[in-house]
């Protein structure tokens, strides 16, 4: 007697249409990270922010974001992740015109905080949808290949879109296309997305919920203050207390019936290489990326405008990579996609070192391109892995997860490559031009260097060379991080295939 395995339902018309809609939010998501940034002269004249207030316009959206991921992920597959992603939608769309007509930096900064526990919804929401919604591994891969496109494609035009919409409107107007789209989403949603809850989970467990916010956020706190001032006293304690937070969280979910946060799901070896590898990755790439951007503009001189055109390859990879990887994967293992994407992205990082040569800006954009192009297999085949390796009623949690991978890992990257880079630029200046004292950025160092007039020459260019030290050293650090996290798949993965 015989047995088959029975064919997967292949997707309608209705899911690839539910698809398009769920992308769009994705994308709003992705422009409002970075949107903000070329509103802040704007903001600042009209509201008169003070410090203080200008940092928690900038940063409060991305902490409420990454300290909610779990929570939202686990409160999808409990109370059901279509309701969660339409309830999701109305509150980023009522705070989006909240944030839009804000008279005070007070009100923004609110409205601000509002939009990232909306935020929250729509990742794994989104994600673990796209699970219920194509059973098809290789249309399921294609999907997240859309899906991952849609947040390039959001963090690519979000600069492009913001300046277009200043150049004709108020800074309030950056906020308002979020609107259409979520009433869009909120139209179309239930008609077109199907719903899926867990029917045997308990109540969430509102400790676990205040310890793994109180962990997520201390700890991504302090990794941000300390990339921007450097570890002291108030940063080694605000990681250690979100360290702290973190044990106590992981050992609660160890002895609860039903927990916020599945530990079980690391036992799995599809699930644990691939969430390191997508760690590792990202703390990687987001490392480097603070320093190609500041590459760019101080030491070649481009306008902000020029940088971003420069960069727009970077995001056009990963676009081209993830909707080439599904196509790619009808014949290739998932372990061999990732075990070869990981590697291209280390041949770039590797080719990123040689910038700072007679042709800089030719081998860095193709250095990023190939490292995007190596990434994006990681990115789409990883996140099929971690969804698909989870059990169904677990999928919003494992989609949270990844996220909150991600957003951990960016913001461990910015804090230990902008540290590191830091001390390489001091040594290297120093060395090139011994009794200078470099105590801020290269931007602080050219504006010093300009005051001197033409005695600050000398100045400037011993603090371009030297900052391109610093790019070629962290670049070098991403090519180990991610040659380690090549290593971790071969090794976790080899029997998978």
């Amino acid at each position: 007697m015989c047995s088959t395995t029975p064919t997967p339902t292949r997707a309608t018309r209705r899911e690839w249409t539910g698809l398009a809609v769920i992308a769009l939010p994705c994308l709003v998501y992705a422009m409002d990270l970075t949107v903000l940034n070329l509103a802040l002269p704007a903001i600042s004249a009209d509201l008169r922010p003070d410090p203080a207030q200008l940092l928690w316009i900038i940063d409060i959206y991305g902490f409420m974001v990454a300290g909610l991921l779990i929570t939202m992920g686990t409160l999808g597959d409990r109370i059901g992740r279509r309701r969660l992603l339409l309830i999701g939608a109305a509150a980023f769309a009522l705070t989006s015109l909240l944030a839009a007509f804000a008279h005070t930096a007070e009100t923004l900064i609110a409205a601000r905080a509002l939009l990232g526990i909306a935020g929250a919804t729509l990742a794994p929401s989104t994600l673990s949808l796209i699970r219920n919604m194509f059973h098809d591994e290789h249309e399921r891969q294609f999907a997240i290949g859309i899906w991952i496109t849609a947040f390039s494609v959001g963090s690519a035009i979000g600069p492009l879109a913001g300046g277009l919409v200043l150049q004709h409107w108020s800074w309030g107007a950056t906020f308002l296309p979020a609107v259409p789209v979520m009433l869009l989403l909120l139209a179309l949603g239930p008609t077109l997305l199907p719903e899926y809850r867990d029917p045997r989970a308990g109540r969430i467990d509102p400790a676990s919920v205040a310890l793994s916010i109180a962990a997520v956020l201390s700890c991504i706190y302090g990794l941000k203050q300390a990339a921007t001032h450097g570890f002291g006293m108030i940063e080694a304690g605000t990681l250690v207390a979100g360290i702290a937070f973190g044990l106590l969280f992981v050992r609660r979910q160890s002895r609860l019936a039903d927990p916020l946060l599945d530990l079980t799901l690391f036992s799995r070896p599809a699930f644990s290489a691939t969430i390191a590898a997508y760690a590792l990755s990202c703390l990687a790439i987001f490392g480097v990326y603070i320093f190609i951007t500041q590459y760019l503009q101080w030491v070649l001189g481009m306008s902000p405008l020029q940088a971003g055109l420069a960069i727009l390859p970077w995001s056009l990879g990963f676009v081209c990579g993830s909707l080439l990887t599904p196509r790619i994967a009808r014949h290739v293992s998932a372990s061999r996609i990732l075990i070869t994407g990981m590697a291209v992205a280390t041949a770039g990082f590797a080719l990123l070192c040689a910038a700072g040569g007679p042709h800089t800006l030719p081998v860095l954009i193709a250095a990023t391109v190939v490292m995007s192009l190596g990434m994006a297999p990681v990115f789409t085949v990883g996140n099929d892995i971690i969804v698909s390796s989870a059990p169904a009623e677990r999928a919003g949690a494992a989609a949270a997860l990844s996220e909150t991978s991600a957003e951990f890992s960016g913001a461990l990257g910015i804090a230990l490559f902008g540290s590191l880079g830091t001390l390489i630029y001091r040594h290297g200046l120093e060395a090139r031009l011994p009794g200078s004292i470099a105590t801020g950025t290269l931007g602080d160092t050219l504006e010093q260097a300009a005051a001197a007039g033409p005695a600050g020459e000398a100045l400037a260019t011993a603090a371009r060379a030297a900052f391109t030290d610093a790019l070629q050293f962290t670049a070098l650090c991403g090519a180990l991080l991610v040659g380690v996290a090549c290593v971790v798949v071969v090794r976790l993965l080899r029997t998978r295939d």
